[in-house]
């Protein structure tokens, strides 16, 4: 027995040896693939808690995909070093990737706006937004799909693409908004007493910003009323609960000041039968 290990250990020392080497080389290389993906995972981390440059969200998935490149780099590595042809290799995993997007290209087109979303963040979670005619405030924003719960408590999961595709409006980013009170007076009654009326009461609802300044002025002459409007700014968290509070107000003061707010009406011109007749004779 001992005499066949000789003899194999004779034949084929230089294979072993190289195969050692080599093995030895490929555990240190993966060995320091996965510490170095530790410490970018944890390097990223850590700058962006200090920056505060990047929504939450998207941390992991950089940390994970810069861990993935890291093993990737590692493994060409290990193939090459066992002798692996790696060009024919990447050639080959190029054309199963094209071929994979080509399958999955909606897929890869909503991972694609999710990272957009995630890098520019027009939206953010706890944003209320509209896209496309969809209204609601954002839970969650990931690779694939958008999740909004909408004023009625409705659940909408949105494909990031079809977000991405469309103007999207943030109600919240700019943290106030303008809410626009219009009222109709008779065409009778003196437009400035009606001008009055809205500057009181937006100068009694502390809940308006003064900057900017709430503003009253003539905004349409309609068929039977002219339109008169209150424009006022509010905090986002202020907005709802003074809207309805300022249409209910500035409709009783109208009121108490004498002023009417006119139905749509039409004026008919009743005209005698004998009249058709004399119109209808010829000349």
């Amino acid at each position: 027995m001992q005499a066949s290990l000789m003899q194999f250990w004779q034949n084929h020392s230089e294979t072993i040896i190289a195969l050692s080497y080599n093995l030895i080389l490929a555990i240190a290389i993966l060995i320091a693939s996965s510490l170095i993906a530790k410490a970018l995972r944890r390097a990223i981390h850590n700058t962006n808690s200090k920056l505060n440059k990047l929504d939450a969200t998207l941390i992991p998935i950089f940390a994970a995909i810069a861990s993935y490149a890291v093993y990737v780099i590692g493994g060409v590595f290990i193939l090459d070093i066992f002798g692996v042809n790696t060009a024919s290799l990447i050639a080959l995993v190029g054309a199963a990737g094209l071929a994979i997007g080509l399958a999955l290209k909606d897929t890869l087109s909503n991972i694609a706006a999710g990272m957009m979303l995630l890098i520019l963040r027009p939206f953010k979670a706890g944003d209320f937004i509209e896209f496309g005619g969809t209204q609601g405030n954002v839970k969650e924003i990931s690779l694939f799909t958008t999740i909004l719960e909408t004023i009625d408590g409705l659940y909408i999961a949105a494909p990031n693409s079809v977000v991405w595709s469309n103007n999207i409006k943030n109600f919240t980013r700019n943290g106030r908004r303008r809410m626009d009170i219009v009222v109709g007076i008779s065409y009778s009654d003196p437009i400035d007493s009606g001008l009055s009326v809205l500057n009181e009461i937006a100068q009694s609802e502390n809940r308006l910003l003064l900057d900017p300044a709430p503003q009253v002025m003539v905004l349409s002459m309609m068929d039977s009323a002219v339109n008169i409007q209150l424009r006022a700014w509010a905090k986002n968290e202020d907005y709802w609960a003074t809207y309805w509070d300022l249409n209910k107000r500035v409709k009783e003061a109208i009121e108490q000041a004498g002023l009417t707010i006119p139905f749509p009406q039409r004026t008919l011109h009743v005209v005698a039968e004998k009249d058709i007749s004399a119109l209808k004779a010829p000349r």
